[in-house]
């Protein structure tokens, strides 16, 4: 009955809601069973009052980004699903070189907006598959760049929908974390908006750079297939894609989850991989670089609702 409640709500405000929605149609490693109740948003003061409503009725409900980072579970997710619109997402300047934009905005886009106002600093995020909530909740970062280089705040709803802001200190963002990922999975208040501070450059310059990383990336990286990015996080002193090539896991597969033959840091979904066969792929490796490099291999993806 609450969720019925919620999705009433959501109607009215002028969100989108579809019930039973795939998850595997929202996330890019394409596995993951149906979510209850999949609403997606049009703005922060639309977002706040829904989780308000979530927050008194008990309705149990995940925040989801671009779905980037995610292994969802073969069974789906219980409640609701919300997220923001990447369509309705707007970025403005505040200044000459600091800008603010909606949480639910494509690094993509982002990074094409301060190309195009002639702003550095965000190239190296250029092909990152996020958002920019996401990207600052995770400090998301390639190339020897990373958020915490450009982020001064950030506006965040808790989950009794209350607002607020963070500071880039108050933030406490570190190698792939945030302080945000401390607290546990249904306390963690949500990102909606970002305050970022860039430098003035040169517009083919940044261009130009833009275009030398992503040729990179589809140079090294297995677009070619649905994954998560890098699946492992670096342990210190160590690569995880170098540890998983000299343990000879290059290629490893479990079902059509598979250790990517083009580059062993990535996990790529062959065509009709599920959750439960990431899961095992993941337990796989962990256990083999430990026993054979002594090295344990924590993941940078997240893996939620019910397997």
């Amino acid at each position: 009955m609450a969720l019925n409640h919620l999705i009433e709500a959501a109607l009215v405000a002028g969100c989108t809601v579809t019930k039973n929605a795939p998850m595997a149609q929202v996330t890019t490693f394409r596995v993951g069973g149906p979510a209850d109740v999949l609403v997606t948003i049009p703005d922060a003061d639309t977002a706040a009052a829904l989780i308000a409503q979530c927050h008194r009725e008990g309705i149990p409900f995940f925040w989801l980004g671009n779905g980037s980072n995610l292994v969802v579970g073969d069974r789906g997710m219980r409640g609701a699903v919300l997220r923001l619109d990447p369509k309705a997402a707007r970025v403005t300047l505040t200044d000459g070189t600091t800008l603010h934009c909606d949480a639910g905005m494509t690094l993509q886009r982002l990074c094409l907006f301060a190309r195009d106002n002639s702003l550095t600093g965000l190239e190296f995020a250029y092909g990152i598959p996020g958002t920019v909530g996401g990207a600052v909740y995770m400090n998301a970062g390639a190339y020897g760049g990373e958020m915490a280089q450009v982020v001064v705040s950030a506006d965040c709803i808790a989950r009794n929908g209350e607002r607020f802001s963070l500071t880039a200190e108050e933030l406490a963002l570190s190698y792939r974390h945030s302080k945000l990922m401390d607290y546990s999975a249904d306390e963690h208040p949500i990102v909606v908006g970002v305050t970022l501070s860039l430098a003035v450059g040169d517009r083919e310059a940044i261009a130009a750079t833009m275009r030398e990383l992503i040729a990179k990336r589809q140079e090294k990286q297995p677009l070619e297939y649905p994954s998560a990015g890098s699946f492992f996080k670096r342990p210190t002193g160590y690569f995880a894609g170098a540890l998983i090539q000299e343990a000879g896991l290059k290629g490893y597969r479990v079902g059509d989850a598979q250790i990517s033959e083009k580059h062993a840091g990535f996990v790529v979904n062959r065509g009709k991989a599920t959750a439960r066969e990431l899961c095992q792929l993941c337990e796989d490796v962990q256990t083999i670089i430990w026993q054979k490099a002594g090295v344990r291999l924590e993941p940078e993806v997240r893996f939620v609702g019910e397997f």
